[in-house]
């Protein structure tokens, strides 16, 4: 009898343990919804997302998302802002293994509009918000991106803050330009923060960080540019998994409500889950084989052969030997060469 009362007294701790351990969480994943709900979401375009090749089987196993940054001066995340930092973030979902590819902002592409016309890649997100500048994306460079998140000046200064900074090697001709970005980030974010004293390797704040990832005037101009932002994603990155809960806890409370994306609460539940299993095994800036010079008095980023650079952006991004660019794309490619053969 008594060992009968035993039993029954242990079933009643285990489900008691049971029940305890569900309602934690039910309660976590509740306030990972609530905070995620400080985002701002707009799906607005998704149905309008095309692409050139929907049944293109090399980019099965891969998840795809548009990270583009903007340059506004009152930190909006809309429509109406050039998005100066495009990046393609591809994740293989089985290895986990992440590749980052930098889109050159002055890129000439066709922009899929009304006037279907040629313009810097750039210039799809101020015309057209997360939906053009997709498809331009799409269209272009044969990919299958539809999903996307936004940022500002102030979201990337916020995150590098609340991790405490981040190492970056300084070198003596960019820290002059470091120190005049400050100042105009200052102005933009409402801040106050001092000068950087001295070049060399050190641990930057969150408006020195965002400063370097803006110069474009040292050797190297913009491209330049777009692998000091590949530094600064990839340092983000790497402190990120080593912080604490309170850490991360702090980064979303600040920089949710500065971000906007297609992602709901559902589909970032599910891509953060595995933020510990990610690695950045790679990165890149595109287009590979380019020329930059001035065509109708603006200055231009131009594929050599976008063919041939669609297709080694496939090979890059999935591994894809055998690649072959669809028929949009090479007429894409036929139009670039007429110009790049006359300049």
């Amino acid at each position: 009898m008594a060992v009968k009362k035993k039993r029954k007294r242990f079933k009643t701790k285990v489900v008691i343990i049971f029940d305890l351990i569900l309602l934690l969480l039910v309660v976590s994943v509740g306030y990972y919804f609530w905070k995620a709900s400080k985002m701002q979401v707009d799906k607005s375009g998704d149905s309008s997302i095309v692409t050139n090749n929907p049944d293109n089987e090399d980019m099965e196993g891969y998840r795809n998302i548009a990270v583009f940054g903007v340059d506004s001066r009152d930190n909006s995340v809309k429509q109406g802002t050039h998005s100066d930092t495009i990046v393609i973030v591809s994740i293989n979902n089985k290895t986990k293994d992440v590749k980052l590819a930098s889109i050159y902002r002055d890129t000439y592409s066709k922009i899929p509009d009304e006037d279907n016309a040629f313009n810097k890649i750039n210039a799809a997100y101020f015309r057209g918000g997360y939906p053009l500048a997709l498809n331009t994306i799409n269209t272009n460079f044969d990919l299958d991106v539809k999903e996307y998140v936004t940022v500002n000046f102030k979201a990337v200064t916020e995150v590098i803050d609340l991790l405490g900074g981040i190492s970056l090697d300084i070198t003596k001709e960019e820290l002059k330009y470091v120190n005049g970005y400050t100042k105009e980030l200052n102005k933009i974010n409402g801040t106050n923060v001092g000068k950087l004293k001295s070049a060399g390797t050190q641990v930057v704040n969150g408006t020195h960080a965002t400063a370097y990832a803006r110069i474009r005037y040292t050797k190297g101009d913009d491209f330049k540019r777009a692998e000091r932002q590949r530094i600064v994603i990839q340092k983000i990155f790497e402190k990120a998994k080593t912080a604490d809960l309170i850490t991360i806890n702090s980064i979303l409370d600040k920089i949710l409500p500065m971000i906007q994306t297609n992602l709901d609460s559902a589909k970032l539940l599910l891509l953060a889950k595995d933020i510990m299993s990610y690695d950045i095994v790679d990165e890149t800036g595109f287009p590979f084989d380019k020329r930059a010079f001035t065509y109708h008095k603006v200055s231009y980023v131009f594929p050599v052969d976008l063919v041939a650079n669609v297709t080694q952006l496939h090979q890059f991004l999935f591994e894809t030997t055998d690649y072959a660019p669809s028929d949009k794309v090479k007429e894409i490619s036929a139009e670039l060469k007429q110009i790049t053969d006359n300049n």
